[in-house]
Formats: structure tokens, sequence, C-alpha cells
């Protein structure tokens, strides 16, 4: 029976007697006294509620003994019976001063169980069903469970799952319920498909997008997963990506994604409207606030006239115009860009419009989504807290940096009207992703061929943002390497980043000696702008030599006394400044990246020197269309010594790392058996450019390199030349191509260099395999 028949047989019960007749789906009232008025009862009778108790049916009427009650109360006690899943079949009569209440109990479930899910654990599962031991059997309920389990195999990529149920019945009224679950196979993504866009090649846009096509490594890296969410996701990156590259008219016309069940493949297709490119026209800033000119705001101003149009620096632009306006008194300020377009010129002339803005106070910031990040973790990246100051330009900063810190999927910061008209509550909406990784990194050095290493990282560590890693790793000969890294993001609830690093390592030399170093280093970091940090570290190594040869007495006394054997200490201090504008630290088409680094040896050990060292690497886009990237780098270290002397491994070494086409250390002053003692001042410079593999899809992650480095190692204060060899500031170059390959287990790099300058005690390497860590 369904539920609308049985409350229509409810309501006839009690019209009845009321001088009222139900005919279908209409009431009518008969000429009679007892019609104009409301019922009153005296007593209620509950029939039928052996397990659940006539108390919880009383609970759920409207209805009371002794106060007058109308058809409105029947139909709403009958709605509240039914609403709580525990029963089939509700019927109300009227029997003089009785209200009769007869119910049939639906069946309980006793277990919930889950047959043939591999993919989604049970407890994932059973998180995401409405139906619980000891809870009602309701077809309708699971009916809806079904569907969100379906959903939950699409999120990882399983649209053909089929699932069924099965029940058993244990007695009193209880079954068993079981979700039985064929999981089918992967759902791939067969193409991503492109209509409309004329600027930028397929292969462009298809990098910009989150969602990848199917290939081989797919199963590991999982982005040829579909979701609704990921195709919304992609559409707000192709519109950042084109208001960034000069077309604020970009929009999306259409994405739609199409499953052909047949063979289990999306295909997506994007429909876009790119309109045309623009420059920026006219920029100027105007204040409304008293005390504060548009003329002292104007250096702020990163958007310049004559550059390409540039969505992301119009907002730094608002960022940076809020936080000094906000700093000389004035927190409730907007900052309101003003477009000017320009049809003939293809120009947009901008003006920052600064005015006092409307008073309004943060009553609070609730966090929703997030089930293993900590609450404080989200709420420490806003400048802003409960009864501070409204600024949205701080609400924009907070969602930059919330996405950047790579814990979540989805990032969404919407505001809501607080208990006041001043007060506004801020709603984060944020998706947990995975954020621990297993790696296995592969390199190769001269000495011990194959170099393998392994490690386990976590970014968010217990929900608490912090990051561990730890990695071992060695060579064919006896090359080992240990190491441990920990940072706390938000020491001391600062935004400084502290952390340490313990290694050891062990290597050894063309058989004569084997060097081992172990050691510490305790570091904090504190950004000084959005651009620039401070890193201040404390470094603590111990350094053993030993070995023994005849080769002792081809080297002067001064690094005898090192080698003979025994244990070194280095202990210092260094301080780093870091500048960074990159778009992106895995694949940088913009920006600089630029460390200068000075340091103190002498805190106690054998080590008394001071070193300044940095590198700055500079990279621009040569053509948007070919994804043809441009890279100049170049670096400088000078040491001088404190005490009376250098120790052989207070100096710098070059080679491979700097110069491709040597081995590690292979260019610069050494000992006449091969072994290199550094120099005290190097320069090096390099120029590189990279392209996506013809032919091989975009979403492989495979781009062609072409370079050329240059570099040259010279000075000594370890030996005197008569017992080394190259300590002249001769210049080496190599020209080279390699492939770099952004694989699931890490950044991969194959180079092949050829040098064009060297030296003849010079020792090459002309194929390098490594691990392609760029900063």
């Amino acid at each position: 029976m369904k539920a609308g028949s049985k409350f229509l047989n409810a309501v006839s019960a009690f019209a009845l007697s009321a001088g009222v007749v139900v005919s279908g789906a209409s009431v009518v009232v008969l000429a009679s006294p007892l019609a104009a008025e409301a019922a009153v009862i005296q007593r209620i009778d509950v029939r039928g509620a052996q397990r659940t108790g006539q108390e919880a049916v009383r609970s759920n009427l409207t209805i009371r003994p002794g106060v007058a009650f109308s058809n409105s109360d029947i139909d709403e006690s009958v709605k509240r019976l039914y609403a709580t899943g525990y029963f089939s079949d509700v019927k109300i009569s009227v029997s003089g001063g009785t209200l009769v209440v007869s119910v049939n109990e639906s069946r309980l479930v006793n277990q919930v169980v889950f047959n043939g899910n591999r993919k989604i654990k049970d407890d994932k599962l059973q998180a995401v069903v409405q139906t619980q031991p000891l809870g009602p059997y309701s077809d309708a309920i699971i009916q809806a469970d079904i569907q969100r389990l379906k959903e939950a195999y699409t999120s990882i990529g399983r649209s053909d799952v089929q699932i069924t149920t099965q029940t058993a019945p244990v007695g009193q009224g209880r079954v068993n319920l079981a979700f039985v679950i064929n999981e089918g196979e992967r759902t791939k993504i067969s193409s991503i498909n492109f209509v409309g866009n004329q600027a930028y090649g397929d292969r462009r846009l298809h990098d910009v997008l989150v969602t990848k096509e199917s290939g081989p490594l797919s199963f590991i890296t999982r982005k040829d997963v579909y979701s609704d969410d990921k195709l919304r996701a992609d559409e707000e990156a192709l519109r950042q990506f084109y208001y960034n590259h000069g077309y604020p008219d970009f929009r999306v016309v259409s994405s739609n994604a199409v499953l052909d069940e047949s063979k289990n493949e999306y295909t997506i297709t994007f429909t876009v409207e790119e309109g045309a490119r623009y420059n920026f026209g006219n920029v100027a800033v105007e204040s409304t606030v008293s005390g504060i000119s548009g003329e002292e705001l104007q250096g702020l101003v990163q958007t310049k006239s004559g550059n390409t149009y540039n969505a992301k620096e119009i907002q730094k632009t608002m960022e940076a115009i809020s936080k000094k306006v906000a700093s000389a008194g004035y927190p409730f300020a907007r900052v309101t860009p003003r477009g000017d377009r320009n049809f003939q010129t293809n120009t947009v002339g901008v003006t920052y419009l600064v005015d006092q803005g409307e008073r309004a106070y943060v009553e609070r910031i609730d966090i929703r989504g997030n089930t293993r990040t900590r609450d404080y973790v989200i709420r420490r990246e806003f400048d802003l807290s409960e009864g501070d100051a409204f600024n949205q330009t701080m609400i924009t900063r907070a969602k930059r940096r919330l996405e950047a810190l790579g814990y979540f999927g989805k990032v969404n910061i919407s505001t809501q009207q607080g208990s006041s008209p001043d007060r506004v509550v801020i709603v984060v909406d944020v998706e947990d992703q995975a954020t621990g990784s297993f790696g296995i990194g592969a390199g190769y050095a001269a000495n011990d061929g194959v170099v393998l290493e392994a490690s386990v990282e976590e970014k968010n560590f217990l929900g608490r943002g912090q990051y561990i890693r730890v990695a071992a790793g060695g060579g064919q000969d006896s090359s080992r390497t240990y190491s441990l890294n920990f940072t706390e993001p938000y020491f001391l609830g600062y935004r400084l980043a502290a952390g340490f690093d313990v290694f050891k390592s062990q290597t050894s030399s063309n058989d004569y000696y084997t060097y081992e170093e172990q050691g510490f280093t305790l570091r904090v970091t504190a950004p000084i702008t959005e651009e620039l940090a401070t890193t201040f570290r404390y470094n603590y190594k111990e350094i053993q030599y030993s070995g023994d040869g005849d080769w002792k007495t081809s080297l002067s006394r001064p690094y005898l006394d090192l080698v003979n054997g025994g244990t070194y200490v280095q202990s210092s201090v260094s301080q780093t400044l870091t500048y960074n504008t990159l778009d992106s630290m895995t694949l940088p088409r913009q920006g600089i990246y630029a460390t200068v680094t000075h340091e103190y040896a002498g805190l106690g050990g054998d080590s008394e020197f001071y070193k300044i060292y940095g590198r700055a690497r500079y990279f621009h886009t040569l053509s948007d269309e070919m994804d043809l990237i441009g890279q100049l780098s170049v670096g400088a270290g000078h040491v001088v010594a404190t005490g009376d002397k250098l120790n052989v491994f207070d100096q710098f070494t070059l080679g491979g790392r700097q110069v491709r086409g040597f081995e590690n250390d292979g260019i610069g002053p050494r000992m006449r058996n091969g072994d290199t003692i550094g120099g005290t001042t190097y320069f090096t410079a390099s120029a590189e450019v990279t392209a996506p593999l013809p032919v091989v899809p975009e979403d492989f992650g495979l781009r062609a390199a072409f370079f050329a480095d240059a570099g040259t190692l010279y000075g000594n204060e370890v030996a005197n030349t008569a017992g080394i060899q190259g300590t002249s500031s001769a210049w080496r170059a190599s020209v080279g191509a390699g492939i770099t390959w952004a694989s699931p287990f890490g950044a991969l790099r194959f180079d092949y260099a050829v040098p064009v300058m060297k030296e003849d005690y010079d020792q090459e390497q002309r194929f390098r395999f490594s691990m392609a860590n760029q900063f």
C-alpha cells in the first residue's frame, strides 16, 4: 500500500466520525453541527508497536488528550511516523473519545556488510551509506545508498560499477543486509577535445587542465579520473590561463563529458570563445581616502602600460594597495579595478579606485569538509580572524595560499550575512586529498654506477600541516646515504617555517680513501614579502677520512694533516635570501628564482672560513603556441679562510651538476692521482630551451631540452701548486641535449653533453641520468 493511500485511509476514519465523507481525492463537508467543531479525544490507544514501544509512537503525534485537533494534525502525525522509517503502515482513527493508532513495524537491519569491494575499504563505504545496524530497513533509503556507492566509485574512476543487495532474515523482524559490488574496470578518458581555440593549440591547453587523457601510467597518476568537480576546475583553469595571457573576453561556451558505456570511456569536449588579445593601456590609481593620494600608491602597481593584459597582475596590485592602505589605518578600505576598453587599439586601461568601503567585521570563520586537516591549519592562512575588519582582498589571498599548500583537492570561500548587517560569516569549504607519497629515484654517478634512492614523504603529517621525509639510497659500490627532514610551517604560532635535517653518507675515492660524513642542520625561514624570504641555519657536520697507501707521499704537508685519517668537525651558521616569482615550481614558464647565501664557520670545530655563493634562474615563455620555454642561469661563489688555512672539504667543487658533460667534481684543482680538492672561487652560466616532444601526447610529461653550459673553478688554499694541477681560471663549456620526464616516480632527466672547452686533467661524463630537482 502506498503512503498516500495509507494516509487517505487514516483521514477517512477521522472524517466519518466527524461528519465528513472522503471520496477519491476530494473532501466534502456534510451539513452537521459536528463538522464545524474541532474534535477532542480523551485517550490514545497504540496498537502494533511491539519493538518500538507505545511511547515512541505517542512522542511523534501532534495530537494530545483533552486538546482540540483537526485533519491537519492527523496529516502531520502520519507524516512524522512514516518519517521515522520504523513503520511500513500507519492508520489513525477515532472511536468515541479514543484515538486509535495502528502501526505495522518495518524490519530492522541487524548488520550491514559489503561484498566484492577491493578498491574501496569497508570503513569508507560504511561512511557513505545511510542504512545502519539497528536502523530501519527502508527500500527508498537502500536505493539512495546504492546511488551514493556508485558515486563513490565514479570518483575513483570506475563508472561501470554494478551494485545489488541481498538480505538474510535472522529472526525477530531483523535482517542482515549485504551490498554486493562488482567494481568493474577503470573508466578511462579516451580523448579531450577543444573547439573554437585559435591562439593556442590543443597540446598547450591540455597542459593547463587538471584532467588528463588515459595513458600507460594513468593507473599510478590517477589524473584520468573524471568528476564533475574536476570538470568545473578545468573550466576555471582555462579561464585563468586566458585571462593571464591577454584575453579578458575569454569564456567557456560549454564543457561536455560523454560516457561510452560499451567501451567504458569518456570523451570530453570544451567549446571556447577566445576573443581578442589585449594589452594594458593607461594605468592610474585614484583615492578618496583622506590623507592617501593615488600618486603615492602608484609605485605598487604591477600592471604596466603596454604589457600584455594579465588578470593575476591586477589581483596582486589590488592586494598590495589594500595592504598599504590598511597599514595606514584604514582597514575597511576597498580597492576596485575599473577597466576602460579601447576596441580600436585592443587595449584595456585600468584605474584602481580606492575608497573607504563599508564597515563590516568578521563574525566567525566556518570551516567545512576537512576530514583530516585540522581547523587551525586552515585558519592560520588567513590574515584576519574573528572580530577583525572584513577585507575581500585578504580573502582572495587566503584562498590562493590554501590552494598552494597542496593539501586540498578543492577550496571554495564564500561569505554569508552575520547576526547583524555589519557582520560577515566567512565559509571555507575544502576537500582533503592524499598528501603522502612513496618514491623511488634513480641517478648515475661515475664511481658508483647506478644510484638508487627510496623515500617516504608526507606533506600534511597527522593533518597538522607538517612536512616529513625519510630517505635512504646507495650505489653499486660503497656509496650509502640516509636522511631525515622535518618542517613545522608555523613555528610557535608565527609564519616561521622551522625544521631540521639529519643526514649520513659514505663514499670512497679512487682506491685511496673512504670518506664519511654525518650531521644535522637546524633552520628557520621567515617571509619578508610574498616573494622574498630569508632562512637562517645552524650546520653541524662530522667528516671522517680513512685509508692507507703510498698516495700520501704526493701531497703537501697541510693535506697530509687532513687525510692521514681521523674525524673533523665543521660548525657554521648561514643565512639565505630567496627571491621567487615563478608561476610554477614544477614546470616554470615565467619568473625568477634566485638565492644568495653567506656562511661563517668557526663556532668550534676544525673549519674557519667565510663563504658567499648564489644562483639566479630566469624563465621566459618564448612561444605560447609551441610551449617553448627559455631559461638563463648564472651562479658564483667565493670562500676565504678566517683562520690559518682551509680544509679540503671547506672549498667549492664543480662538475656535472653545473656544467654537464663532466663528472660531478670533474672540473678544477685536483691531485695528480685524479682526486679533486676543490677551489676557492667559481662562476657558472647556462642557457636552455625546452619544448614538448613532438608526436608524444603532452600528458606524458616528456620534454626535449637543448642547452649550453659554462663554468670555471680556481684558487686553492689547501696544498701548494707543486702537488696539484688545475689552479688556473680557464673556462670549461659544453653543449648538449636532453629529455625530462615528469614521471609518477619524480622528475627524471636524461642528458647527453659534449665538452667543447676543457683541460686535459678534467674528468668527462657525457651521459647523465639523474633526478631533475631544480630548486
